[in-house]
């Protein structure tokens, strides 16, 4: 049973238990109906309370069951809560902990709610592309106002029960958390009694003051979420509740709940929301793994990237030291971190006194003597094999037997460089994105002698530094940057055929990405790339690159670090102008090579880029690069801007079909450049 049955006296009390969240999954919904029916049937009960275990009242609904038979089930959660609303006898929501969701539309449909503080109170659905479906939209608006209903419904706001405790929400509130049953219970045998017993959906919606409320919310939500429908269908069926009865109003809920359900978005989102939980399983990982303890991190280079991961650590609270021999170097490294988080003060998100602690918790060295004593030890030195092996050659002679040495390599085979230790069992990939100290994911590199423990333990740290780590094998590129290599390459094959930087670009920014390939390259330096296309002419003479970044560099365009790239830009702008040398350019190399010029769609640009992506994954999976599809979706939607309601590559090349998916291929398998999709 994932309930509970309890009798005080003439009180029943349902006790919800199915950790961790008491989720509203079939089994438990079945179970709480058949206790409310049990205690209406017996004379000896007059009311009842319906509350949770350890820290929950309930999280909502099973995602897991979404899309499945389960879904609609007998008895669903309409069902249940109509059930309860018309009950002969009182039903008290004694609220407990967390109560979101599904569990929130639950105590919506009790006679009385009764709460203490600290209890976390949503209605998040729109954040898995969806609207409550068992009538919280039509409840919640009798309750609360209407501008506090738009923020939780459209959202997903979460807001704390003391906030919410002057409003019509809760019956009872009761400051004293060790006695919230008890109390619950005395507040249900006072109400025992009471007829005509209250029911929510009777209440009048509360008085919505400013006419324009919902027109002006649309307004925000078509500029905020603009390949979103969740949001604004939310807002559309809390304007029902105004407009029509309780019933009318629930249909409209419940059609648009279906027509969303079905939709592309929330299935992408859906699949997000698990893919985010399977990331943290490692195989050969478990409970019982043996975890290291990191009091202590090192950091070898002082640049922007070495400074962003100091960052990191720091503001978790752990100490971290930056080793970089050049002393101007080095003080420059202090000095960005002093001013990144000086920023991050100034924009209000940070005190000064976070600010004063995290800059304490870093310093600096110059010998490898000062770090030794580092429980991890993390190069971001030049990417380079020769310099890589100088510095992990030192690291292994210096550092404790029982220090994890980590390499943010983000190309180069980390089996090679634990090769320059005598203890490769300790070395790991920890490859952070640019800025480090901002962006979410952190690929986890797992060399072929990497012992369990160490991948344990960076794993268990990753979540200290609030990073979401993907475990990845050793390949040139990992499974990001490997990908990336070849949506690249389509994006500048696009060029020698015809299209215009901002026509590539502006095809996948209305796929949804926040800037296309070329706008990313300008923003991140075209030489980085350049630099990359030199190393692999090198080791891999076969393959197969344009030339035109090479043009475009060899003329110092750079991008916004020289105000001209791809684009062209002016000083103190990051607007991208095109430019007319750049088009010259492309026109007289493709002239110069003879490619046949063509009118090309957006829509064979979008499949071109985003299939080249999904094509290299499948190969990372069959490689076994990636533990799963869904891993390499992560990546792509944490790394590098995949649009969250597409999904990630994989699961887009899902949606449209695999079969698809490969038809496409095979048509450009005959164009131009089709050799590089063998």
């Amino acid at each position: 049973m994932s309930a509970l049955l309890e009798i005080h006296g003439s009180i029943a009390v349902i006790r919800i238990d199915n950790p961790p969240v008491n989720g509203l999954g079939l089994s438990t919904r079945t179970s709480i109906n058949e206790f409310l029916q049990e205690s209406l049937s017996r004379d000896d009960i007059a009311a009842i309370v319906l509350t949770g275990t350890a820290k929950a009242f309930s999280g909502g609904a099973d995602i897991k069951e979404f899309g499945t038979d389960k879904t609609f089930a007998s008895p669903n959660l309409p069902s249940v809560l109509d059930a309860i609303e018309n009950a002969r006898k009182p039903v008290i929501a004694a609220i407990n902990g967390v109560c979101m969701g599904g569990g929130l539309e639950l105590a919506l449909a009790c006679h009385y709610r009764i709460t203490m503080s600290g209890c976390p109170i949503a209605l998040p659905e729109v954040k898995l592309g969806l609207l409550p479906g068992a009538g919280g939209t039509q409840r919640l608006p009798r309750l609360l106002d209407m501008a506090t209903c738009i923020d939780m419904v459209s959202n997903g706001s979460i807001y704390l029960s003391e906030n919410l405790r002057q409003s019509a929400l809760f019956d009872s509130f009761i400051d004293d958390q060790s006695s919230l049953l008890s109390s619950a219970i005395e507040f249900a045998i006072a109400k025992s009694a009471a007829r005509p017993i209250p029911k929510t959906s009777e209440r009048p919606v509360v008085q919505v003051g400013d006419p324009n409320l919902f027109e002006a919310a649309r307004a925000v939500f078509h500029k905020k979420s603009p390949f979103l429908p969740a949001p604004i269908k939310c807002i559309d069926v809390l304007e029902m509740s105004t407009l029509h009865s309780f019933e009318d109003g629930l249909k409209k809920e419940r059609e648009a709940f279906q027509f969303l359900l079905n939709g592309a978005e929330s299935k992408a989102l859906r699949h997000i929301f698990v893919a985010e939980r399977a990331v943290g399983k490692i195989d050969g990982v478990n409970a019982e793994t043996t975890v290291r303890t990191i009091k202590q991190v090192a950091v070898i280079g002082a640049g922007t990237m070495g400074a962003g991961i100091a960052m990191n650590f720091a503001s978790a609270g752990i100490p971290v030291q930056i080793l970089d021999a050049q002393a101007a170097s080095l003080e420059r490294g202090l000095l960005r971190i002093r001013q990144n988080y000086g920023a991050t003060v100034a924009k209000g998100r940070l005190s000064q006194e976070q600010c004063e602690r995290n800059c304490a918790l870093i310093s600096g060295a110059q010998d490898y003597e000062q770090i030794r004593d580092a429980d991890l030890v993390i190069e971001a030195v030049f990417e380079q094999m020769e310099v890589k092996e100088e510095v992990f050659r030192s690291l292994d002679r210096v550092m404790k037997p029982s220090a994890i040495l980590a390499s943010n390599t983000s190309t180069l085979d980390l089996d090679q460089i634990a090769q320059f230790t005598s203890r490769p069992t300790d070395v790991i990939g920890l490859h952070f994105f640019s800025p480090a100290n901002v962006m979410e994911l952190l690929e986890i590199v797992r060399g072929k002698l990497t012992s369990p423990e160490v991948l344990a333990t960076c794993a268990n740290l990753s979540k200290k530094i609030k990073k979401t780590a993907v475990v990845a094998g050793v390949c040139d590129g990992f499974i990001g940057n490997r990908m990336l290599a070849q949506y690249t390459k389509q994006a500048a094959f696009l060029l020698e055929e015809g299209c215009t930087p901002q026509q590539v670009d502006r095809a996948i920014e209305n796929f949804g990405f926040a800037m296309g390939p070329f706008r990313v390259s300008d923003l991140a330096g075209n030489d980085i790339s350049w630099a990359i296309r030199k190393a692999r002419r090198i080791s891999k003479p076969d393959e197969i690159y344009s030339d035109l970044g090479d043009l475009l560099c060899e003329q110092g365009r750079f991008g916004q670090k020289t105000q001209a790239g791809w684009y062209d830009y002016t000083a103190g702008d990051r607007t991208a102008h095109p430019s007319a040398l750049v088009a010259n350019m492309i026109g007289d190399y493709s002239q110069k090579n003879g490619f046949k010029q063509r009118s090309i769609s957006d829509q064979e640009i979008v499949e071109r880029l985003i299939f080249a992506l999904a094509n290299e994954g499948r190969k990372i999976l069959e490689d076994k690069i990636a533990a799963r599809s869904s891993d390499i979706d992560v990546v792509y939607l944490k790394g590098y801007g995949f649009p969250r309601h597409r999904g990630g590559p994989m699961f887009y090349a899902e949606l449209v079909g695999w079969d698809y998916v490969d038809a496409a291929i095979d048509t450009f398998s005959r164009g131009h450049r089709g050799e590089t999709w063998a």
